[in-house]
């Protein structure tokens, strides 16, 4: 096998495909290149899309995407060993049209976005690895190289979607360090239950899907913990700090069984059967652990640029690809109409990703993943929250009820919080989120 191509896109997760899809309906020769025997075989994800970003790209999409259940509840839980305390929302207006967010399983989803790219003219290479970029004598990217006899596979744009930690994007000089405390495992069991059962458990009914997210549920390793709903399983996993990991000594495993014991969970995954684990790193350094994204030749979307918002309310990573597939074939079609695939004639991309949700939203929250894994918040502040609670709602008679602030100064006390840190926290907070 040894072609030419207008662009060789590599990966066909979310972001490969949107690219791929945009460039073939542009009519553009494009490849689409994917190392699983079919698209997402070998992806891992939480388990939500938001699909606000594929209305322009695929028109009525939620009349066709292979949906599990739409999100109608989305719950953030915060818990200690033997305590919890949920912010519980619901919504009907996310039932129907305009969808905030649904449950889908990526095998699913990635193969019909895939074939989206596929219709549009996009030629799809399943069970081929890339093993490395082609350049010319000037050193620009040329194409790629492959793991089939003569697999070299020339473009003179080539889009790197290869997921996280990306070794395209290495092998390009486009990563000038790596550090493990800007990465987390999520690890995930996918639980089987009865459609009904799952309504029973978390309120639901007909496609309504419930969404939490947690809180203090990884002991004293830095991360967080899920809970999503498909429609006859449970999606049930923690998301783990490397370097915190490592000093644990724990397995991931393990710490979703304790997740999966706790008083407030087990109710929701009791009895069911065990149908799949998975685990996968994650991108959560956030705007300032970026590589650069552009090269002679080359652009960097999706994991592979670290485009994943951990942000703690916020945790999107598809609808980031996406949006950025989109944004590197768009701007891939207008160097190729220029002829000009230098890092000058890609410059636009950048520039689009800048003035769209992509990497505004990544700005204005770049302080985010280092707050939210704090030691303050992972392991004080939901110890704190919990016992001001249970102060406030233990009936203690006779004796006078608590006011909150005595009850909130007790609780501070209790775990070591001075209240100059409070404030610093709050602060940050404050500027982060508001």
């Amino acid at each position: 096998m040894s072609a030419t191509f207008d662009c060789v896109v590599v990966g066909a997760g979310p972001a490969g495909s949107a690219a791929a899809l945009v460039l073939a309906r542009a009519g553009k020769r494009v490849a689409l290149v994917e190392r699983g025997p079919f698209p997402g075989s070998k992806n891992m994800y939480g388990g939500v899309v938001y699909g606000r970003v594929l209305d322009t790209l695929v028109p009525g999409w939620e009349q066709e995407v292979p949906v599990q259940r739409w999100i109608t509840r989305r719950a953030t839980m915060v818990l200690t060993e033997t305590q919890s305390l949920t912010v519980d929302f619901r919504s009907g207006a996310w039932a129907r049209p305009p969808y905030n967010g649904c449950t889908t399983l990526r095998p699913d989803f990635d193969a019909w976005l895939a074939g989206k790219a596929e219709a549009a003219g996009a030629v799809l290479l399943c069970s081929t690895t890339v093993t490395g970029l082609r350049r010319d004598d000037t050193g620009r990217v040329t194409g790629v190289c492959t793991d089939r006899p003569g697999g070299e596979l020339g473009a003179p744009v080539v889009i790197a979607c290869d997921g996280v930690n990306s070794f395209l994007a290495k092998e390009a000089g486009l990563y000038q360090s790596f550090d493990p405390a800007n990465f987390t495992l999520g690890a995930k069991e996918v639980i089987a239950l009865p459609r009904d059962e799952i309504d029973r458990r978390f309120g639901l009914a007909g496609d309504e899907g419930a969404d939490i997210e947690i809180v203090g549920a990884t002991a004293d390793v830095a991360g967080g913990g899920f809970v999503y709903t498909n429609a006859d399983s449970v999606a049930i996993g923690v998301v783990l700090q490397l370097p915190g990991l490592a000093r644990s000594g724990r397995r991931p495993e393990d710490l979703i069984a304790q997740l999966k014991a706790h008083p407030s969970i087990a109710p929701l995954v009791a009895g069911g059967d065990l149908k799949e684990y998975s685990a996968h790193l994650i991108p959560e350094g956030g705007y300032d652990a970026m590589p650069e994204i552009v090269t002679d030749g080359l652009m960097v979307a999706g994991d592979a640029a670290g485009l994943c918002l951990a942000a703690g309310i916020w945790l999107e990573g598809v609808n980031f690809a996406i949006g950025s597939g989109a944004a590197a074939g768009e701007t891939a079609v207008e160097a190729l109409r220029r002829g000009d695939a230098s890092a000058k004639g890609l410059a636009g991309y950048r520039r689009r990703l800048e003035s769209s949700f992509v990497l505004r939203d990544h700005r204005k929250l770049r302080r985010a993943p280092h707050f939210v894994l704090s030691e303050r918040v992972q392991h004080r502040y939901p110890a704190v929250v919990c016992d001001l609670v249970e102060q406030l709602f233990t009936v203690e008679n006779p004796a006078p009820k608590r006011g909150g602030l005595k009850a909130g100064w007790r609780a501070l006390r209790a775990h070591d919080v001075p209240l100059r840190d409070v404030a610093r926290d709050a602060w940050t907070a404050l500027r982060t989120f508001g």
